[in-house]
């Protein structure tokens, strides 16, 4: 009996120390990265910067999302060993959603395909995420001003950096870098609802909204290559992106967003009102019934604002407590 025992406990001890180092193994095997790469009309650059991505991560899948492109930057990814895919619907925030809907990685790392982000400094950006546990590391454009934009983009830039500041939050010198780094548990929660360069501006709300853990690496940025012309147009897409910011506020911040309507309503009440109460306390008449109705009507609207304000930030509560509720599902970084 004493020697079958001794053998089964011999067993158990070798299973055991097999499912250890089962689990060490795992514990130490290397994240799956996937560097993702929307694409829009790139065939001069795309095949340099698929192989600067392969060199810079040669463990990566290298996958470029071609957003109805009439050249044949499809054909040139292909040959330079990415993967292609489709997005017959235009726009870059269209290209996200289905890239982190349909893409499987522990780490995934989104560039332009036009050249101008430095691919040699990728894996600063996947460390952040693999050994630092950030869930989004952006590589904010060195000289970004002088090297690659025409002056109303500068001015854009700058003005939007610090609208977002106000709005929601510091935390980003740079919204608008297309070269970042997530975590698998940041993609598969964030909702992509833009469809355009707007894209940005929403992935750094999500961040902001769910208070993560990001961080920014100033990294060189590049002119484009002989050939390919930028997307971004200055005044539609600014406005687009103004309206994003207004859009955002309201669905993330409403009390701010409606009391502002409340506030500035109802000082425009009272600013007309002043005249007439003074009349009224002098004479005891009430003068301009017309500005009277006006007054009340303000006043109204302030209450509506205010109101919707208050109900609509208990809403928005509870549906960030989701949102946290489904990034918790989902395990961290190094795990």
């Amino acid at each position: 009996m004493s020697v079958i025992m001794t053998h089964s406990l011999r067993n158990a001890a070798r299973h055991m120390r097999g499912a250890l180092d089962g689990l060490g193994a795992a514990k130490e095997a290397a994240p799956r990265v996937a560097v993702i790469l929307p694409c829009h009309n790139e065939a001069a650059a795309i095949a340099r910067v698929i192989g600067e991505f392969q060199a810079a991560l040669p463990e990566a899948r290298v996958i470029v999302f071609d957003n109805a492109s009439s050249d044949a930057t499809a054909a040139i990814a292909a040959a330079a060993g990415a993967e292609v895919h489709f997005e017959p619907r235009p726009g870059k925030g269209n290209v996200v959603r289905r890239m982190f809907a349909d893409i499987d990685a522990d780490i995934y790392l989104m560039a332009d395909g036009d050249g101008t982000y430095d691919a040699a400094s990728a894996p600063l950006l996947v460390a952040c995420v693999a050994q630092d546990n950030v869930d989004m590391a952006i590589g904010a454009r060195a000289m970004v001003m002088q090297d690659a934009h025409r002056r109303g983009h500068a001015i854009g830039n700058r003005l939007f950096n610090r609208l977002y500041h106000a709005l929601f939050g510091a935390g980003f010198e740079d919204i608008f870098s297309g070269y970042r780094a997530f975590s698998r548990r940041f993609v598969k929660s964030f909702p992509a609802l833009s469809s355009g360069f707007e894209i940005e501006t929403e992935l750094c709300v999500h961040a902001s909204q769910l208070k993560l853990p990001t961080a920014e690496i100033i990294l060189p940025y590049g002119k484009r290559d002989e050939g390919s012309s930028s997307k971004l147009r200055t005044f539609r897409d600014g406005l687009r992106i103004l309206s994003t910011f207004a859009v955002l506020l309201k669905e993330t911040r409403p009390a701010l967003f409606f009391g502002s309507f409340a506030g500035a309503a109802m000082a425009l009440a009272i600013a007309l009102a002043i005249p007439i109460v003074t009349t009224f306390i002098a004479t005891g008449l009430v003068p301009r019934i017309p500005t009277v109705v006006l007054c009340t009507g303000l006043t109204l609207f302030a209450a509506l604002m205010g109101a919707c304000g208050l109900i609509l930030d208990s809403l928005a509560r509870s549906r960030v407590e989701q949102k946290r509720i489904l990034y918790l599902t989902m395990a961290a970084p190094r795990a």
